[in-house]
């Protein structure tokens, strides 16, 4: 699977009701860096139940 952003393959991807959408490593990095100034991280952890060590 390619990146959803550029041609390199993608290195993350996630399907959820039956859309696939795949990540190359920067670009992953890149979303979750937008996503880590908005209130959607925080829902997204709990959705996820993602505990920090």
């Amino acid at each position: 699977m390619q990146c959803h952003y550029c041609d390199r393959g993608a290195d993350i991807t996630v399907e959820k009701d039956g859309v696939q959408v795949g990540l190359c490593e920067d670009h992953f990095r890149e979303q979750l860096d937008s996503l880590a100034d908005a209130e959607a991280l925080e829902d997204l952890r709990e959705q996820l139940d993602i505990e920090r060590a």
